[in-house]
């Protein structure tokens, strides 16, 4: 059997003669969580019409679950779910009409679903209220609950935190990791908002003028591109000669010095080796983050 719950192969867009997205490949392993990642006017949105049935292609293939978006859209629909950044609600009905009303369209036999999404996004007291009086957040985390009306086996999900409170992303983050867990839930992930997705996701890819620049785990690519590690310690250690047992280090403070170690897996033997010398109180990773690790990518694509 395919490991593989989507697979686009050399798929091309263009709109009133504009590339949108050139020679784009990529795949998507069942039960994983994958974050599509790229600045704005990148392509992420048009790869998500493409992958629905919305649009067609240009040219090269995709393949959802062994279904071809261009013959098979119904099918696609069945067994997915989608959030973009117009989730298509109607403004006069309230929240419970309207997740009823999808439900239905869905072929949803469980009469409970609607109530209990909304409970579980913690929109239970606005249920009888009309969407049109939800706010901007409120109408993101319906959503999601519209996505999983019918428990599909793969979520598309474009912008997810977009006008979302921190506690908000927060919830709806803890939900797509919860999701994945529970139930394997192929996940696709559109965002510009790297920081955010470290906690979900489990690999990357990176779009840029509407092609894969990089893709892989955040710490295969670490090790391509960032392999050495800046860790500042809070400790009252002395420093001389600006190192300390053969790496390079640096005061930042007077409580803080910075060291250079040459990768991540130095870490664990660094720090008890500190331990025994002086206090310490804290440490700390510099710039090992998704969203520096991305502009380096760039910066590498950049200089060929």
């Amino acid at each position: 059997m395919n490991d593989n719950m989507i697979e686009l192969s050399h798929v091309s867009k263009s709109f009133q003669n504009r590339s949108v997205l050139r020679d784009l490949t990529y795949s998507v392993r069942r039960g994983e969580i994958l974050g599509f990642l790229g600045p704005n006017g990148s392509g992420k949105t048009t790869t998500i019409r493409l992958m629905n049935g919305v649009i067609r292609p240009d040219g090269g293939e995709i393949r959802i679950g062994g279904f071809d978006p261009i013959h098979d859209g119904d099918q696609i629909r069945r067994i997915s779910g989608i959030l973009t950044e117009s989730a298509g609600f109607y403004q006069n009905m309230t929240g419970l009409q309207n997740l009823r009303f999808f439900a239905d369209l869905y072929g949803v036999q469980d009469l409970k679903r609607p109530a209990e999404l909304l409970e579980e996004f913690g929109l239970a007291d606005a249920a009888t209220k009309k969407v049109g009086t939800y706010s901007t957040g409120m109408k993101k985390r319906l959503g999601l609950a519209k996505a999983l009306l019918h428990d599909p086996d793969i979520l598309f999900l474009d912008e997810p935190t977009n006008g979302l409170d921190p506690e908000g992303i927060r919830m709806v983050l803890q939900q797509i990791a919860e999701l994945n867990r529970r139930r394997g839930t192929t996940i696709i992930l559109c965002s510009h908002l790297l920081q955010q997705l470290e906690v979900v996701c489990q690999r990357y890819v990176f779009l840029l003028g509407g092609a894969v620049i990089e893709e892989g785990t955040l710490a295969a690519l670490e090790a391509k591109y960032n392999p050495t590690i800046t860790l500042e310690v809070e400790t009252d250690l002395t420093l001389a000669g600006g190192q300390y047992r053969g790496l390079p280090a640096r005061r930042v403070d007077a409580g803080r010095l910075s060291f250079q170690l040459h990768s991540r897996d130095e870490v664990p033997a660094f720090l008890r080796a500190l331990a025994q010398d002086a206090n310490l109180y804290s440490a700390s990773q510099v710039n090992q983050d998704l969203e520096s690790l991305y502009f380096q990518i760039r910066e590498a694509v950049k200089n060929g």
